[in-house]
């Protein structure tokens, strides 16, 4: 496989990020405010949502933000759930406020993020900071969306005027995605399950946004060639067969045999020989969703520390 697309990396945009956080947190100390703190709730035991609070809790600390993870096992029923929330709510000590997504299929997830205070929902799921982005007028971007714009600006990839398409209609990427793309002049073509002629729709693209959760679905055919692929999708392959499927020779089978899976993203490695940027998987979107998370939460600590008008 000849590669001709340039990486997008995630790492350096998320150390861009978190310096600009920093330099945040030393102008609230120096105006003589207290770190901010995020309490992130995750309940149940789901691998990934643990690891990505362990992240998030780490990268606090690492930059002097007070963190605070509460985690309750997944037989807790929505009615006690809403009352940790409204307890952080009512908590002036906290600024910013993440329920791990996705929670128990029986927990009513719409009513815990409309339970959030809207100043300290830094995920900005809640329906008024929803409606605050679409009015382009945001208080908190959500952050993987966040991060792909800042990834897409710091990599000098042209917005304006550009066609885009998302793949994937959810509340927490392809919505919040295409507002923001639409605010940057963009034209944007949201697909989902039942979108006619998926791949000839994507290969008009010159932005192409995956985030739908199936293991290299995006191959080449969905590509034009020097177009800019996010793959915003992380999905563990167990299977031996799929592997091979995927990877052909290039198989890591010493990885696969060590862990038992191997991390793939939505789109197919080969559409690394048409696009002209890539973010590899893992390594590229990943790391700038705990940036963004990081930089609303600054955001959430200052507003709440700004004088009332």
């Amino acid at each position: 496989m000849t590669i001709t697309a340039t990486k997008l990396l995630g790492k350096p945009v998320q150390e861009a990020i978190l310096e600009d956080v920093k330099e945040g947190l030393a102008a609230l100390a120096a105006a003589g405010h207290r770190p901010p703190k995020l309490a992130a709730v995750l309940v149940g035991e789901d691998p990934a949502s643990a690891m990505y609070v362990r992240t998030k809790t780490r990268t606090c600390a690492e930059l002097g933000i007070d963190s605070e993870a509460i985690v309750l096992p997944d037989s807790t029923p929505t009615a006690e759930l809403l009352a940790r929330v409204d307890a952080l709510n009512a908590d002036d000590g906290v600024d910013g406020i993440l329920v791990q997504l996705p929670l128990p299929d029986s927990i009513d997830t719409a009513a815990v993020l409309d339970r959030i205070d809207p100043s300290k929902d830094v995920d900005g799921l809640h329906a008024q900071n929803v409606g605050m982005l679409v009015q382009k007028r945001p208080r908190f971007v959500p952050a993987t969306p966040g991060g792909i714009m800042q990834m897409l600006d710091r990599a000098g990839i042209e917005i304006e005027g550009a066609n885009a398409v998302i793949i994937g209609r959810s509340e927490i990427v392809g919505k919040p995605m295409a507002s923001l793309l639409m605010h940057r002049n963009a034209t944007i073509t949201v697909c989902h399950s039942r979108t006619r002629d998926l791949p000839g729709v994507c290969r008009g693209a010159d932005i192409l946004i995956v985030a739908i959760g199936r293991d290299a679905m995006v191959t080449q055919d969905f590509v034009k060639p020097g177009a800019t692929v996010i793959d915003v999708g992380i999905n563990r392959v167990a299977e031996r067969q799929r592997v091979e499927e995927i990877f052909g020779a290039r198989a890591d089978w010493e990885k696969f045999d060590e862990r038992g899976y191997i991390v793939v993203g939505d789109v197919h490695p080969e559409v690394a020989e048409v696009a002209g940027a890539l973010t590899p998987v893992p390594g590229g979107v990943g790391p700038l969703t705990i940036g963004m998370l990081m930089a609303n939460t600054l955001e959430a600590a200052r507003l709440r520390a700004a004088p009332a008008d």
